[in-house]
């Protein structure tokens, strides 16, 4: 399927098929082409939660108001990101880049973030919103559907799957075989109505 087409047929599917496996190798490659959405200064600081234990998606579904997807996609993603990814070894973003880009990068990273907790968690979602189009946009590619997820109680979400304190939760990816086509589109606003020339009236 080309880009376009997987943009327009992406739907935010909510039945999934329960006994519907992804294979191990179509997983990775979904997680191989996610790791290529861009990140602020390549840190690269996305952490992808996969939940395969059955009990457990039991319980994150007890914490997303019951929410079918949750237990019933083959693939549950919880997209979390490192708050702290700038500074563990920042190098290693930048280690196949020439010395003068090092040199530079480097200390702009930490001249970017340091002291600036509202910047790391502006990147950190960001960051994860665009992994999450790149992930649902390959999974239809791949013949499958998916449904990015926002209701559930992230505290509780957090301490079920051990959450760093430095880390945060921005968005779950539920990905699997739709049991049935998604509802025709709610309604779309005019580009007129979202576009704007240079400036707000």
């Amino acid at each position: 399927m080309d880009t376009f087409s997987a943009i327009e047929s992406r739907r935010s599917v909510k039945r999934f098929d329960p006994d519907y496996r992804l294979a191990d190798k179509e997983i990775e490659s979904l997680l191989s082409l996610a790791m290529l959405s861009p990140t602020a200064f390549n840190i690269q600081h996305w952490r992808f939660v996969l939940v395969q234990d059955r009990a457990l998606r039991q319980q994150i579904r007890e914490a997303a108001w019951d929410q079918a997807q949750v237990t019933d996609a083959s693939l549950l993603i919880v997209l979390c990101a490192d708050l702290n990814a700038w500074q563990k070894q920042p190098e290693r973003y930048w280690q196949n880049a020439p010395q003068a880009a090092r040199e530079f990068l480097l200390p702009a990273i930490h001249a970017y973030y340091d002291g600036k907790p509202q910047v790391q968690r502006d990147e950190a979602m960001r960051s994860c919103g665009m992994a999450a189009q790149t992930l649902m946009l390959s999974a239809k590619a791949m013949g499958y559907d998916s449904c990015p997820m926002d209701g559930f109680d992230y505290e509780k979400v957090g301490q079920l799957i051990r959450l760093p304190d430095d880390h945060v939760i921005s968005l779950f990816v539920a990905i699997g075989k739709a049991l049935e086509p998604a509802q025709a589109r709610g309604g779309q606003l005019s580009i007129d109505e979202v576009a704007v020339t240079d400036r707000f009236a």
